[in-house]
């Protein structure tokens, strides 16, 4: 399992091992209504047909590849963030999205979604977290990482259904630029790597 160290944070690719963190991230639900992380990764009648146990069983699959798909975020040891990142190609509902759609044929590591552990919500760690993971997918040999934050309101707060690919802001703090608006609360954004 390849782990990253970034400040005090620590990032580990998702296997079978720490399947049980990546569990009580996702909390009783499976993040927001049986999603399981797999909402960009299938088709929305799919999904649904799936949604909670079917997804979950899909996910634990995943799971068991070469290729993760995703990695968990840890202080010290306790699990306090997930993050579904890999090739844009392996999100195909993201590929699908008339929305967020891809912005040029440029290769990236596709943040498609953060999923901050209940208790750590509203702690302003995000960036933190965005940060060490834009360190993981460095060391994985990806040259940018692409996010598709959501830019809430100033008067709402957004809820963990639809802030599950991050908050605009907490990119911002972890080096992103804007580089595509295509609705005025979804921008596309963009760190090159080191």
């Amino acid at each position: 399992m390849s782990k990253t160290k970034s400040g005090s944070l620590t990032v580990k690719e998702l296997s079978t091992k720490n399947w049980s963190d990546f569990e009580e991230v996702m909390g009783s639900n499976g993040g927001a209504r049986g999603c399981w992380c797999m909402h960009w990764r299938l088709s929305i009648g799919e999904f649904m047909e799936s949604r909670g146990e079917g997804n979950k069983k899909t996910m634990k699959r995943l799971a068991q590849r070469k290729q993760p798909p995703g990695v968990i975020v840890y202080e010290d040891d306790a699990p306090v963030a997930w993050c579904s990142i890999g090739p844009r190609a392996e999100f195909p509902r993201l590929e699908r999205s008339p929305i967020l759609k891809n912005v040029d044929d440029k290769p990236v590591c596709a943040i498609a979604c953060i999923y901050v552990e209940k208790k750590h919500r509203g702690s302003g760690m995000q960036s933190a977290i965005i940060d060490a993971i834009c360190d993981y997918a460095a060391s994985a040999g990806y040259k940018t990482a692409e996010g598709y934050p959501v830019e809430p309101a100033e008067s709402k707060r957004a809820g963990a259904d639809n802030a599950m690919t991050g908050i605009a802001s907490s990119f911002v703090k972890a080096g992103f630029d804007e580089i595509a608006r295509p609705r005025k609360d979804r921008p596309v954004m963009r760190r090159e790597l080191k």
